[in-house]
């Protein structure tokens, strides 16, 4: 699929700029070379103008033992001055007819093509085995990195599976660029003997992204999909992860005798879902029940998962280390929560840009199908908002997107960035 914004017009006399344009291809053909020619074949009848400034490419697992090469199969094939993508649990993409779909147990293979006109793509590849002091010097992570902040609105950061201390990556480059909003994931697994993450020619582990500059920006949208149940309470006791008890109204109890209050007055569909999809919402800023009903679990809310309770003590560990005075909600994951809250998001972002040039998703593998029941569930309710945009990424181990102007790895999320023009 082809999208072409005109920029300008010029004087007779003067050399037409460049148009941004963003052209999409999908192939589901098992063996690889075939692939690699199906896309290129659509790229050319989609109108592919010359090569793009940046081509992002996401693959299943299926292509796995044919990583290494796989990149300069493609490259060859399809022109692009930076290339950068990843092997996931599932891909993303949209063919030349502008159908977008989430394609979770078979091959296929995304590409999406990207000429942006007066801005800047500054690629980079990190080593997780040798990160920076966590106290040291902002100096010391942009040195790291190796790409300079200035003018940097935007990344899209991948991550391998097997990186080590992943979160501290993210804090690290969360102060080495506090400007660039930061979209992306943890790459898929798979058995052969390499990374899942594709720059330039490469496979490579650890990490990989992009800093993007100038004219054009990605927009963060993070849907986490749950619910408030019960009222917001205060911590007022906690050991680092583990929650030992909670106020309310002056009253204190510990987690789980909280919750027995509350699964009184859930309905029975609610306290079967309790068995398996509550969650805790931990707030990083104060935040307010909402009067209409509408999900709490806003750009305020980190959602975190229950990992385990001490029946002795009532007391419960969570995947995320907590503070005295911080405040917290109880949350309920369903896939009828999900499609509200992230219709509810996206219809935010459209309000604030109507028309974005391309979307990227990265999304948990513990939603598509398993989630909604049937294929496209996430894509579905992008299409609904903006009807034509072309949509690509993969299924993620992992997801990467901002909460109160943080970054932060997350699950069971879907985290969008949309392309669209840097202005003010």
């Amino acid at each position: 699929m082809a999208w072409t914004a005109r920029l300008s017009s010029l004087l007779p006399w003067r050399q037409a700029p460049q148009q941004a344009q963003c052209t999409t291809a999908l192939s589901c053909e098992p063996a690889l070379e075939a692939a690699i020619a199906d896309l290129a074949q659509q790229l050319k009848q989609a109108g592919q103008r010359g090569p793009a400034d940046l081509g992002l490419v996401f693959c299943s697992s299926a292509y796995a033992s044919d990583l290494q090469r796989f990149m300069p199969l493609l490259k060859q094939a399809i022109g692009a001055q930076h290339w950068l993508g990843c092997c996931g649990g599932g891909v993303v993409g949209t063919n030349t007819e502008g159908l977008a779909q989430e394609l979770e147990h078979q091959p296929a293979i995304s590409v999406t093509l990207l000429t942006l006109p007066q801005t800047q793509i500054e690629l980079f590849s990190l080593n997780s085995e040798s990160l920076p002091d966590l106290d040291g010097s902002r100096q010391s992570w942009i040195d790291w990195a190796g790409v300079d902040p200035n003018g940097g609105h935007s990344m899209l950061l991948l991550l391998d599976p097997t990186c080590t201390a992943i979160n501290d990556v993210i804090s690290g480059l969360d102060f080495a660029y506090p400007e660039a909003q930061k979209i992306g994931g943890i790459a898929g697994q798979h058995s052969a003997q390499h990374g899942s993450l594709l720059i330039g020619d490469d496979v490579v582990d650890g990490a990989v992204g992009c800093l993007i500059k100038g004219d054009w920006r990605l927009d963060p949208v993070v849907a986490q999909g749950c619910k408030p149940i019960g009222p917001v309470f205060e911590i007022e006791q906690a050991e680092r992860n583990v929650l030992l008890r909670l106020s309310h109204d002056g009253e204190a109890d510990t987690p789980v005798a909280c919750l027995q209050t509350i699964l009184k007055g859930l309905s029975p569909e609610e306290k079967e879902l309790v068995r398996h999809s509550l969650f805790l919402g931990v707030a990083k800023t104060n935040f307010q029940l909402p009067s209409d009903g509408a999900p709490a679990s806003g750009p305020a809310v980190l959602v975190r998962n229950l990992i385990g309770v001490d029946p002795r003590t009532g007391s419960v560990a969570v995947a995320e280390r907590l503070r005295v005075g911080q405040q917290v909600q109880f949350q309920l994951r369903d896939a009828e929560t999900s499609r509200q809250e992230q219709q509810q998001l996206l219809g935010q972002q459209r309000s604030r840009n109507a028309e974005p040039m391309a979307a990227l998703l990265f999304a948990c593998l513990g939603r598509g199908e398993g989630l909604y029941g049937g294929p496209n569930g996430d894509v579905d309710g992008c299409r609904q908002q903006f009807p034509a945009v072309p949509i690509s990424g993969a299924f993620c181990n992992g997801e990467i997107g901002p909460v109160a102007g943080a970054t932060h790895l997350h699950g069971y999320t879907a985290s969008w960035g949309f392309l669209v023009p840097n202005t003010p």
